[in-house]
């Protein structure tokens, strides 16, 4: 969950490193530093502070030098504080760690450094580790034996004191990418950090050692054997990065999705048909499974919900949904006619990395639905299907998720045809209306300003329910989850029967709760528990399908008119602005939540 930058060429290396950190904020992070070689000392010297990258940039406005490394780190090995901060060095070495070194404390007794060591991090472990093995000869050969006696997973980022203006990179899961111009060499974690300098790039293999100077980047295995690493294309544009016209990129990515989903949908509509032609995903596995298995996190595990509803409905094949950090513990049933569907926005995704292994492993067939090109997970699957979002910048998830539910219209699609659920004009028909879905979200968009009116009864609220049935509570539980990373609003979204088994009796005069009305087939029972929510004094905020509303039922946002299965994106919009208006309206980072991290590479 840290970020990772590297560069060597011909400019100042300190400008460019403090510009990747800058980019890199997102990921989620506590302290910042960088260490950069000084031609006039010999050594590379280091730089680094608990608290914001802005500290740091006003701790280094005098470091020189072509050369450096930077990182923010997201503290789990040792507390918040400046010496815990990366880079860390020992001896002739310096180096930043993204991943979780399992055995560092087994490893900092046996080489003897326990009582040595400066942090309290795993990090600093593989610094004298490499340390230990170096002998002023062979760099990569001493990253080599080092990282063979390491448990876990870890992206490196390398400098030697007497290898000047040279970094060495390894990983194994933890994300590390490279590119080069005519000004130098680059690394980072995640290509937003350096996408500006050059649209092509490539993810440094797994278990490989890259020694990387100002001209050129060598990568060879762990048997010296020399390695072409696949070049990847930069298919957005870098420069439309920044936030535009908005305060948050929360805002800024909320309003794109219009544009995102309908470019994820149109690019797999051929014939008014879904094809994955362009994807090379084959179509044997969406007839050949049994069953589906549906692994992610957070919000990517709603997004998996809606897939289930829409799936089992259309294709009348099972699907259950999976936390990934416990799908491996769990004794999961799985076999070859098990198609694994795995879904992370970064790719990187620790847990549903590993859950997609132990799938693979068990032979399942897999398919991801990711965001980055390049990454792990996509890596790793025997099919990808990339979302087309563009990069998300802010924590709290928006457009990745709405481009995941349209990937799910998609293959729900795709399956019911190829499975004969759908014959060729039904096949159509569905399609015609997942194209409705782009001008509904814009309708939504644009009355934005009575959403944002609505939000102000929740400013002081210290606990909102959110009720709804049908492919409504999935919805909800995205809604939720929006408005508690970003408010520091208790939420908690509930199938709406389910109140009377218990949480009813924490509805107490004035508590907000927002109700969500979209399925025609339940709106008798769904009045029926808003009802008994407002005879006990609930303060209630409803969202309802204009065709629905009548002079029974309360509306206080009308949504767009589309049919009953695809009304969950643009119901979630609505709901991504409510959270979002709490959020900036109550003075909150709504970018960079506490605690929270956008990309999590640790389990």
């Amino acid at each position: 969950m840290c970020g990772i930058i590297g560069y060597t060429g011909y400019s100042q290396a300190r400008d460019i490193l403090i510009k990747g950190l800058k980019a890199l904020e997102y990921r989620g992070y506590d302290s910042a530093g960088i260490a950069v070689y000084n031609p006039n000392y010999k050594e590379v010297l280091v730089t680094k502070c608990s608290g914001r990258v802005e500290n740091l940039d006003t701790k280094t406005k005098e470091v020189r030098g072509v050369a450096g490394i930077g990182h923010t780190r997201w503290a789990t090995h040792g507390e918040v504080s400046d010496a815990n901060s990366h880079p860390h060095k020992f001896g002739d070495v310096t180096l930043v760690h993204n991943g979780i070194i399992e055995n560092y404390a087994a490893i900092a007794n046996q080489i003897g450094v326990a009582g040595k060591l400066k942090s309290q991090t795993d990090s600093e472990v593989v610094a004298a580790l490499i340390d230990k093995y170096y002998n002023g000869s062979n760099p990569k050969e001493a990253i080599i034996e080092a990282v063979k006696d390491i448990t876990g997973t870890y992206a490196l980022g390398i400098m030697f004191d007497d290898k000047p203006n040279t970094i060495y990179a390894v990983r194994n899961v933890s994300p590390i990418v490279c590119c080069s111009n005519e000004d130098g060499t680059y690394i980072a974690s995640d290509i937003q950090a350096i996408g500006e300098y050059s649209k092509k790039y490539f993810v440094l293999p797994e278990f490989s050692v890259a020694e990387i100077n100002a001209e050129r980047i060598n990568v060879v295995d762990f048997h010296g054997n020399k390695i072409e690493p696949k070049i990847l294309t930069l298919d957005w544009d870098i420069k439309n990065n920044g936030k535009c016209q908005y305060p948050f990129y929360m805002e800024k990515e909320i309003m794109e999705q219009p544009l995102v989903i309908g470019k994820t949908i149109e690019s797999r509509i051929k014939d008014n048909l879904p094809t994955f032609v362009y994807d090379a995903v084959n179509d044997n596995i969406f007839t050949d499974c049994d069953n589906i298995t549906v692994i992610a996190c957070g919000t990517a595990m709603h997004a998996g919900l809606i897939g289930k509803h829409l799936i089992e409905k259309f294709c009348q094949v099972p699907v259950t949904v999976n936390m990934a950090s416990e799908y491996m513990y769990a004794q999961p049933i799985i076999n070859k006619k098990t198609l694994v569907i795995c879904v992370s926005q970064s790719g990187e995704t620790i847990d549903t990395l590993e859950a997609l292994k132990y799938a693979k492993s068990k032979g399942a067939m897999t398919l991801s639905i990711v965001n980055v090109r390049g990454s792990a997970i996509a890596g790793e699957s025997d099919n990808v299907i990339y979302t087309n979002a563009g990069p998300e910048i802010a924590v709290a998830s928006t457009k990745a998720y709405t481009t995941q539910v349209a990937v799910f219209y998609l293959i729900t699609a795709a399956m019911a045809y190829l499975r004969n659920a759908m014959n060729k004009a039904q096949a159509a028909k569905f399609i015609e209306q997942l194209r409705k879905i782009p001008d509904a979200v814009d309708d939504v968009l644009k009355r934005r300003k009575d959403i944002h009116r609505l939000s102000k009864g929740l400013l002081t609220a210290e606990h909102t329910f959110m009720i709804g049935r049908g492919i409504d509570y999935p919805t909800l539980l995205e809604a939720s989850l929006k408005l508690k990373e970003i408010s520091y609003i208790h939420s908690e979204a509930f199938a709406s029967g389910e109140l009377k088994h218990g949480t009813i009796a924490l509805i107490t005069d004035s508590t907000p709760v927002i109700a969500l009305l979209t399925q025609e087939h339940l709106v008798r029972k769904q009045m029926s528990n808003i009802r008994e929510v407002q005879s006990r004094g609930a303060r209630t905020i409803t969202f309802v399908r204009k065709s629905l509303i009548n002079e029974d039922i309360k509306c206080d946002f009308a949504l767009p008119d589309i049919s009953d299965d695809f009304m969950p994106i643009p119901s979630v919009t609505a709901m991504q602005l409510l959270a979002y208006y709490v959020s900036s309206d109550k003075g909150l980072d709504v970018d960079k939540p506490r605690n929270l991290a956008k990309v999590v590479t640790v389990e």
